[in-house]
């Protein structure tokens, strides 16, 4: 039997829901039904069962999901059940915020590289990292397995970065640059601009 393909509109829904989950972890909350992720999400709770259920069923009628358990099943499709290494490029602001937030995360997808062509900021260390050269590059990504690579440096080198970064054997890009990138067909994207939906988000707040 072939299986069916996953849009990638569910899986982008994956970690919404696995991050409501946690949340209801940390409140001790044992069961959850549908509707009451619904709610919290202001999702449709038919929409909600029909994405699991591509994967299984975790469910049980009259009593709803299990936290613990559903969280862990989400987290294996998603891979992050295993340690998931990440290169980030660009050692400004954001870059350091990033990776200042990674420290302290408990996933285990965690920013082990980072990167950067300003040799004042060469050899400068970043919590328990120090920013290398962004020609480390291809040797780190071998070196440690690096699977997945961020990108915060000025909009005229991201694609020079993703290129460098696609050419390594990197997989799954983030982007923070605000221009559009072209990769491999092999390769995933996601962009996030800020500056984007800043400007969209002016446009509701004219009175």
């Amino acid at each position: 039997m072939k299986t069916p393909k996953i849009s990638e509109a569910v899986v982008r829904r994956l970690p919404v829901y696995l991050r409501c989950l946690q949340l209801l972890q940390e409140l001790n909350i044992r069961t959850v039904s549908s509707y009451e992720l619904g709610q919290k999400l202001d999702m449709n709770p038919a929409q909600i069962r029909k994405d699991l259920a591509y994967f299984g069923e975790f469910g049980r009628k009259g009593i709803g999901y299990e936290v613990d358990y559903l969280v862990e099943k989400i987290k294996q499709i998603l891979k992050l059940d295993r340690h998931v290494n990440v290169a980030l490029v660009g050692a400004g602001h954001l870059g350091i915020a990033l990776s200042n937030y990674n420290r302290y995360t408990k996933e285990k997808l965690s920013i082990v590289s980072i990167f950067d062509a300003d040799p004042e900021k060469i050899g400068t260390e970043v919590g328990s990292l120090t920013i290398q050269h962004i020609d480390e590059l291809e040797r780190a990504v071998q070196e440690h397995d690096i699977r997945i690579g961020i990108i915060t440096v000025p909009a005229p080198y991201a694609q020079g970065v993703a290129d460098r970064l696609v050419q390594a054997g990197v997989k799954g890009i983030l982007n923070f640059a605000p221009v559009s990138l072209l990769v491999p067909p092999d390769v995933h994207l996601r962009s996030a601009d800020v500056t984007t939906e800043l400007h969209a988000l002016a446009y509701y707040i004219q009175e």
